[in-house]
């Protein structure tokens, strides 16, 4: 997958959505290709005071590089867009992108794991052919009630976040605490299989060969 395909088939399910209807997306590199490039500490000098000057930033006086960047920080809420999400605004729809590295908070991830593991268990030939058949196998496995307790899942996900932002507030406005953390505090879940293997462990679900769901 790469950001043109993802765009050409976005683009052909735009139309069959309902107006002001809210897209969940996570931050996968070929959704967030941006409409224009902004500076980053990677980029030469030059092609930053370019940048600048572009967006009608007048440069008075030399400056260093993080000097320039920091004035890329200032305008960058104006012109740090992504091509999706201005496509979506020009149908009257809205993209709702998901926090980084919070894939907990995606439902669809769930029901990779679904489909990862019917073919894990049943792939026996390792051809094409096949794994292809048990690909569309696993994806009739995720029935509608199997999507309504991946969704509700999340939202006890969501809840939780709200929770803990409620508790650090007060735990703030407190002179004298100790937060203690417990359980795994890594963030070594970068890629999408680990994002689906986390929420999957997460949420302790049980997928048997018939397909069952059980929380």
């Amino acid at each position: 997958m790469n950001g043109d395909t993802f765009y050409d088939w976005f683009c052909g399910v735009l139309p069959r959505l309902k107006d002001n209807c809210v897209i969940v997306m996570d931050n996968a590199s070929y959704h967030s290709v941006k409409k224009d490039p902004v500076p980053t500490t990677t980029w030469k000098k030059e092609d930053i005071q370019n940048w600048l000057k572009s967006k009608g930033v007048v440069l008075d006086k030399p400056m260093i590089k993080f000097r320039l960047l920091d004035m890329v920080n200032e305008i960058r809420p104006r012109h740090d867009k992504y091509v999706i999400d201005e496509e979506t605004l020009k149908v009257n729809k809205l993209v709702l992108r998901l926090p980084p590295y919070h894939c907990e908070l995606n439902p669809i991830e769930l029901a990779w794991s679904v489909v990862k593991n019917h073919v894990k268990q049943n792939n026996t030939s390792f051809k094409f052919n096949d794994v292809r058949t048990l690909l569309n196998e696993g994806v009739q496995k995720v029935t509608s009630e199997m999507w309504a307790n991946f969704v509700s899942h999340t939202i006890k996900e969501e809840d939780k976040f709200y929770d803990i932002d409620i508790i650090s507030d007060r735990m703030m406005n407190d002179e004298d605490h100790i937060m203690t953390i417990t359980g795994d505090t890594s963030s070594d879940f970068s890629d999408e299989r680990d994002c689906q293997d986390k929420a999957w462990h997460d949420v302790s679900i049980e997928v048997n060969l018939s397909g069952k769901y059980t929380n």
